[in-house]
This record gives C-alpha cells, structure tokens and sequence, in this order.
C-alpha cells in the first residue's frame, strides 16, 4: 500500500452513494488492481505495441528495457492512486510533459501510448474487461495526455541542460558525491528534483535531488547511493569520472518551504534523502528571518548518517536550527535516538502547528507518513513526493 492509499484511507469520507466521478475511479483502480500482479507480462506488452505501432519511439528508450518497464509500473501506480486528486495529479502531470521533451516526444506518440496502453491493460483484465472499464480508462488516459501535451507546447525553455563533472568524492563503496557545472543554469528550486542521464547508461535516465539552492556558478551538488539492480546509480558511484558530460532534465517535486509561513517548520530526511533538505535549508539560511526549523536525520546504523557532521556543523552557526540523528541501531553509544524515524519523529507529538516535509525511501516515506496521520499531524502540513524513480 502507498503513503497515498494510506491518507486515501485515513481521511475517507463517511459512507454515501458514489457519485459518477467516484464510481470512474473505483473502475481505474479495481481494473489496476486486477492486473497489476502480472505488471511484468503487462509491461512486455504495453512496449511491444507501442514499438509495432510507432517504431520509431523505439529510438526514444534505452537498449535494456528492464528498468523502464518497472518505471512504467510507478507511473502508472501513481496516476491511478491521484486519479480522484487533480490538483496534484495535474500539476505533475504538466512536470511531467515538460519532462518529456527531452525525449523528442510528438503529439502523435501520445495516441499510440494511448492504445498501447489500452491494449495491455484489457488483454490482461480479460473477461473483466468491459466497455465501462474502458470508458473509464479512456478518459483518464485523455486527461492524463491533454496536461502533458499541453505543458509540453506551452514550454519555451530547453527540453534539458548539458553539465560537465567537475568532482566526484565517494564515501563508502556504495555512496558518492558528484558536482556538475551546467552550461546555463537549471531553473530548479530547491527541494526540487531533476533527471539525469549519463555517458555510462545512455538513455536510462535516473532522478536525482540537487543539494544544494541554485548558484551564481551553477554547479549542481549530487548525493548519490548505488541501490540493487540500479543500472544508473551503480555506475555513477563506481565509475563517474571528472570531465564527462551529463544531461539534466527539467525540475520536478513540489517540495518547497512556503515563503511567508509563520509555522515553524520540521525536516524529515532518511539516507541520501537529506540531499534536499540540504538544498532547503541552503534556501532558508539565506532569508532575513529563517523559521524555527527541526531536522530529524535517520538511517539503519550511525555509519548511514553521511552528511551528519556537516548538518551539525550548520546548526552550530545558525541559531534556529536544531538537528537529531536517528539510528534504528547502534552498537556503540552515539547520542543518536534510536527507533525507525516514524517511532522517533511521533514520539515528540503531533507537531500540529509546523510545516512538515518528508523525503526518503517510498517505504520510509509510507511508514513516517502514516505514523504521523496517526498521531494527528494535519493532512495539509505535509509535504512530500511519493512518486519515486530509482
């Protein structure tokens, strides 16, 4: 279950008859549910269509079709959960076709994903594919290609940005920190995050969170973690060298610290998702009355808080803020609470009256997420983007 199938759930409405729009989401989901377990089966499917259909699309994707397969799933996932919240979904979406420019996509590839998408998914329904279902489906589909292309078209600026490694420091064998200096600077706020593809995995495109607000010089500071079966991250960390070129997509998220908020405010970062609470932080230091800001900091062990010294080191020379490490264990005393971060963070309270933003794994994003609904965080205080790429 997602952290958005949680707070679907935690702040559903009372009992009632269906209106003709819940009755259209209750289709999309069922008919998901339905074939999701055979998402590999489904996404062998959706890409052979597309390909017969449109083969020059085939050009667009990188030569193992594993990962973006996978990522086809997410994205779906995704939709389907927001499909009843269009004041998220269509801002991502409008991101979302932005980002897509960098493709080369055309309007009239929306169509055949369109029907590529159609085709795997009733294959795999079966005898519960019916014409309801598919009217429900083409319609989201049609929102869904309406926003993008229309982003898309509405967009002046480059579909990416070229970018030059000036430093890649790894700390650890499976964690580096790489800088890039952009040719123009990328238009991203901080929080935000971007795509990035590589010299070593053309075409395989991974989102990455800059940590750092955006420079005079535009260099671009890059926590990196190789994960499993991470094409892109694994040859980042082991193999990046100072000089190649990378290319940056365009900015997405919608973390962000409000601008003239009174509330104070509260971080929540687990492993390299400190890198844009990093960025934010960049961001508020530079204002003439930063909030009061809370910054709790967690990993498995003492050793997965990387970048904790330098988080120390900042709030010895900012007043108003406070940083806690968490460790779920430690061996040693280390004077790190100890707990997963959804134990830790609700053990203070409810923190009702802050502004909360949450960044990590999906699965520690799902637990903390929760866990905070639970205590009686305010739903409208959070902030975070579920919608992950790895």
């Amino acid at each position: 279950m997602t952290a958005d199938q949680l707070i679907a759930r935690d702040v559903a409405p009372p009992n009632r008859p269906a209106t003709e729009a819940e009755r259209t989401v209750e289709l999309i989901r069922a008919s998901f549910a339905a074939v999701e377990p055979q998402a590999d089966e489904l996404g062998k499917h959706f890409y052979s269509t597309l390909f017969t259909r449109a083969p020059e699309t085939r050009d667009l994707f990188p030569v193992n079709m594993e990962v973006q397969r996978s990522r086809l799933l997410r994205a779906l996932v995704h939709v389907v959960q927001m499909v009843d919240q269009p004041d998220d979904l269509v801002p991502f979406l409008q991101q979302l076709g932005r980002d897509h420019r960098k493709f080369g996509v055309l309007s009239q590839h929306y169509d055949a994903v369109g029907e590529a998408l159609l085709s795997a998914i009733a294959t795999y329904a079966g005898d519960a594919w019916t014409p309801e279902i598919e009217k429900a489906w083409v319609g989201a589909y049609g929102t869904v290609a309406n926003a993008m292309q229309q982003a898309a078209a509405a967009e002046r600026g480059p579909a990416s940005w070229m970018g030059r490694v000036v430093d890649h420091r790894r700390i650890g064998w499976d964690l580096a920190v790489v800088t890039i200096a952009t040719s123009e600077p990328v238009p991203y706020q901080a929080g935000q995050y971007v795509s990035v593809e590589t010299p070593h995995r053309p075409r395989l495109w991974r989102y990455l969170s800059p940590a750092n607000a955006p420079r005079r010089d535009g260099t671009i500071e890059f926590h990196v973690r190789a994960v499993e079966n991470g094409w892109v991250s694994r040859a980042v960390v082991a193999h990046t060298q100072v000089g190649e070129t990378w290319r940056i997509g365009p900015p997405m998220g919608r973390m962000a610290v409000p601008d003239n908020a009174d509330r104070e405010l509260l971080m929540i970062a687990g492993g390299t998702g400190v890198a844009p609470m990093k960025a934010l932080l960049d961001e508020v230091r530079r204002r003439p009355n930063p909030p009061r800001t809370q910054v709790f900091v967690g990993g498995r062990t003492w050793e997965d808080l990387y970048d904790f010294t330098a988080l120390r080191k900042l709030s010895y020379s900012e007043p108003w803020l406070d940083v806690i490490p968490v460790v779920e264990t430690e061996e040693e005393a280390s004077g790190a609470e100890t707990g997963t971060l959804a134990d830790v963070v609700t053990r203070y309270g409810a923190w009702a009256d802050h502004d909360v933003l949450v960044c990590g794994s999906p699965s520690m994003i799902r637990s903390t997420v929760s866990r905070m609904l639970v205590a009686g965080t305010p739903l409208d205080r959070i902030t975070y983007d579920p919608f992950t790429m790895d």
